[in-house]
């Protein structure tokens, strides 16, 4: 049981790694500390369509991973 939930850990991490490599670029700008950035970067906008999609399924992997994470502390402490 340990090997397999550490393994799912494993193949979750990776995939969630490459979620958030595919979330789409908030802010256009390279430079964050110029000043036609700025603005951009504390405008809250709502999230549609691929970009929606994606903070909801890294939010939903994050949230499996941490429970992966839980079980296999609750199980390397017996």
């Amino acid at each position: 049981m340990y090997s397999l939930l550490l393994n799912i850990l494993l193949i979750l991490s990776g995939i969630i790694i490459v979620a958030i490599f595919m979330q789409p670029q908030k802010n256009p700008s390279s430079n964050v500390f110029d000043n036609s950035a700025s603005q951009a970067l504390f405008e809250r906008t709502k999230a549609r369509g691929f970009e929606a999609f994606m903070q909801r399924f890294t939010g939903i992997l994050v949230f499996v991973w941490l429970l992966v994470a839980l079980a296999l502390a609750i199980l390397s402490s017996k």
